[in-house]
């Protein structure tokens, strides 16, 4: 079973319950999907077997013999990458888009385009079975590409090591590497809480799963912290026909396993944390059967 974990917003605890469901079970593939600011690997310390790297696309360079500073690509940079310097002009690598403008209008053709492939996918072993999980680039674009990679890599780790379950730790928010990440799962769980934002991103983020056919629940996180809200959450999903297969206390303590490098499951595996969570991990693989 292949269950992907999002949120519609940054925040409402989606790693940690991505985590705390990897740690359920000695036999997982954990897919770190949010490549962007992946984190798994921070908590579980996988022993890397594999390197991989991600050309996600090009950056323009200049050749400093080329060069004669005369300026003219400065002005038709939209992304102010370009500067000047005694030496020439000088590209930021991290501000450059790639759009190869400055390479068409450079006189003297001074500037090429480059690979950039300074974007990883790594892949071993962790305590609970296997993880895949990306890391790119800062400045780098293409991340719905790059979790393409990490699903196929993750599936194919299932394959070799006859592991039934893979536990997808999806990016928030509902742009492609969200879609990336849910598309062709067996269950999508959107993690939210109770606030205003977490309802409304909680909408979007349902619409963008449902509109792909996929089963749909929700997850209520920190649900204590107000009450009203978390009404109105459960009003919304039973008028839309969402699932609700669990309700998580606020706990500090989930905090201090993170800090440990635990999941709660593995620091106080008889909270009410805990529990709540082990509930609602069941309600899901029991709906799949």
């Amino acid at each position: 079973m292949e269950i992907s974990i999002i949120s519609g917003k940054g925040g409402t605890g989606k790693s940690s319950i991505s985590a705390a469901f990897a740690t359920l079970s000695s036999d997982v593939v954990l897919a770190d999907c949010d490549v962007d600011a992946s984190n798994q690997h921070i908590l579980f310390k996988p022993k890397h077997e594999e390197e991989q790297e991600f050309t996600g696309g090009q950056k323009a360079l200049t050749d400093p013999e080329s060069c004669t500073n005369c300026g003219i690509c400065v002005p038709y940079c939209r992304f102010d990458a370009i500067s000047f310097s005694d030496n020439g002009v000088i590209i930021s690598e991290t501000l450059c888009d790639g759009c190869q403008l400055c390479k068409r209008v450079c006189p003297h053709q001074a500037i090429k385009m480059v690979d950039y492939n300074k974007s990883r996918m790594y892949t071993g072993s962790f305590r609970n079975g296997r993880m895949v999980y990306g890391q790119l680039a800062p400045g780098e674009e293409n991340s719905g590409k790059l979790v393409n990679l990490v699903r196929d890599k993750a599936k194919k780790q299932a394959k070799l090591h006859n592991i039934d379950t893979i536990i997808i730790d999806g990016p928030p928010g509902i742009g492609c590497p969200v879609i990336s990440s849910i598309t062709g799962t067996d269950h999508v769980l959107i993690v939210t809480e109770p606030c205003l934002s977490g309802l409304i991103d909680l909408a979007r983020a349902a619409e963008v799963s449902q509109s792909f056919g996929i089963k749909t629940s929700v997850l209520i996180n920190k649900f204590d912290l107000d009450q009203n809200l978390t009404t109105d959450i459960e009003e919304w999903c039973y008028k839309n026909q969402l699932e609700i297969v669990g309700f998580i206390p606020f706990d500090t303590m989930i905090v201090e396993a993170m800090v440990n490098c635990k999941s709660i499951i593995e620091w106080s595996p008889d909270s009410a944390v805990s529990i709540a969570i082990r509930d609602a991990c069941k309600n899901i693989l029991y709906e799949k059967r």
